[in-house]
């Protein structure tokens, strides 16, 4: 982790206030994928597909090898023979990851039935468990369905980490780690939460899956 931590504030010097909630978010991410928790994303436009991209790196091999489970090794070639082993050679083990912006047809039917702003807290809601991460992007910080997605997240017993602009916006107060990055307009704050989302992906990653590529 401290590697990936250095070689990030090297590249990226305005984020080297940020290094220890970056270390805390990624300590929280591994910690529930080891207690066999899920991490649920979110976020609106740009955000909306940071969250979709943070999913890719997490569901797959982002840098390193993931193998699958020896038992589902196992058993994939025990009952399937020939297509097993070939499930065997191409699967990677993922980490249970969703975006909450992905589901066009739960969205529009919350956003109908129930109102845009509980799009997210109604998922969270509906998957949420205690153990469980939100990980809730907003640029500005401001954002009400994200700020109703963090107090559901709240009183269902998820952690909660957030990424927003310099301010950290009125949703600070709902998280347990904030990594506010120092710039306020929108691209330029979506900017800088690429290279962080990017290092906790390799981070979480080094730490599941360090043994298998030693």
């Amino acid at each position: 982790m401290e590697n990936i931590l250095k070689q990030l504030v090297a590249r990226h010097k305005n984020l080297i206030h940020l290094k220890e909630p970056i270390r805390k978010a990624a300590e929280l991410l591994v910690e529930t994928y080891q207690n066999g928790g899920k991490v649920l994303v979110c976020g609106n436009g740009g955000s909306s597909a940071d969250a979709g991209h943070i999913v890719g790196e997490l569901m797959k091999s982002f840098e390193a090898k993931r193998p699958l489970q020896p038992e589902v090794r196992q058993k994939l070639k025990t009952l399937f023979g020939e297509r097993g082993s070939l499930l065997v050679e191409k699967l990677q083990q993922g980490l249970p990851t969703i975006s909450l912006s992905e589901h066009t047809s739960l969205i529009t039917a919350i956003s109908n039935d129930l109102g845009g702003d509980f799009i997210f807290a109604q998922q969270v809601a509906g998957y949420g468990n205690t153990g469980d991460v939100l990980l809730a992007l907003s640029t500005s910080g401001n954002a009400q369905n994200v700020m109703d997605a963090l107090m559901v997240a709240r009183a269902k017993g998820l952690k909660t980490i957030g990424m927003t602009g310099e301010t950290g916006g009125k949703l600070k107060k709902f998280c347990d780690v904030l990594i506010n990055v120092p710039e306020k307009r929108t691209a330029f704050v979506q900017e800088l939460h690429l290279p962080v989302y990017h290092a906790l992906c390799m981070m979480v990653e080094k730490e599941m899956f360090g043994k298998e590529n030693e």
